[in-house]
This record gives C-alpha cells, structure tokens and sequence, in this order.
C-alpha cells in the first residue's frame, strides 16, 4: 500500500479539468466531456427580464452571471435582483458523467436550497424538482443565435394542477 504523500501524488495526476474530455486514469470512469459541452450556451453574463402570467415586467434591474467553476466541472450562477420580494440567489449546475443527467443546486437569500433535476440540448433548457412546499419547472427555448433564452417557471400548489408563476427571459449583456 503506498504511504500517504505518495497517494496524493497520484490524486493529482488525475485532475478533473485534465479528465473531462475521456476517461479517468484513475479508476477508468466515464468523464463528462460531452456531457458539459452542452452547458455552453448557459455561459454569459445575462439581463434578466421577469413578468407575471399577466401584466408588465417587475421593475428594477435583474441579472445573472452563468460561468464555469475554476474546475472546468460545473457551471456557478449568481443572480442579482433589485426588487425587495425577489431573492438574490446562487447555482451550480452539473452532470453526472456516467449516465448524462444534470442537476441544479440552488439556495437563496432567503435560505432557501433546492434541488433540481436538469435537461439541456436541442435549444431546450428545463428544470424541475418534486417536493415541498411544491412542485415547481422551468422549460425555456435558447434561441438560434444564442442571445436569448425565453421561458417560464410553473409550480403546482396542490401537487397536481401546473400554473405559471412567472415568465423569465434572458438577453446576453455580453
């Protein structure tokens, strides 16, 4: 058995941003290369424009910043809200290597945390998680060019019956 440094030094042979292409050296593992590749049209500092089912837009300036961890692993969103009833919130998204499925990690100013299961491809994003105090998803369209992603978040308050709760848009500030 190899003694403690000489196993740390073998660890860090084994990178995650070094294995994310293929497989792991390690313990021969699937990596995520695929998988993360379809993050990519996430990627953007974004202005955020949110709006009940019916009426204007809320007021006041929302934004989100989409990038990649140091890790080149998973996807960091912080998201700024200037409307008191609206939180300000952070997100890390990521997928599992061996079978493609992604999740989303959120929490809140509010201390609210969540957890969302998470599809991406073909210009769709969704999200969507069971459980209390309700089941909630978002399903968005990325448009062709990339600049805009269009969607809403819906919630079921009896667990059954989906209603909107609000439509959110993103527009690349750049």
């Amino acid at each position: 058995m190899p003694d403690q440094s000489e196993y740390m030094r073998a660890s860090r042979r084994d990178k995650i941003p070094a294995t994310i292409g293929g497989r792991s050296n390690a313990m021969d593992q699937p990596t995520a290369g695929e998988a993360l590749k379809r993050l990519e049209p996430l990627v953007g500092e974004w202005i955020l424009e949110a709006k009940p089912p019916e009426g204007p837009p809320w007021p006041g300036e929302a934004r989100t910043t989409i990038e990649w961890h140091d890790s080149g692993a998973h996807l960091v969103q912080r998201s700024t809200v200037e409307m008191p009833e609206a939180p300000d919130g952070i997100s890390i998204m990521g997928c599992d290597a061996a079978n493609g499925t992604y999740f989303q990690l959120y929490s809140d100013e509010r201390g609210v945390c969540r957890v969302y299961e998470m599809s991406i491809g073909d210009g769709r994003w969704e999200l969507w998680r069971e459980g209390e105090p309700f089941p909630q998803r978002f399903s968005a369209t990325i448009s062709d060019d990339g600049e805009t992603i269009v969607g809403r978040w819906e919630k079921a308050p009896d667990g059954l019956t989906w209603e909107t709760d609000f439509h959110l848009t993103y527009r690349k500030a750049r």
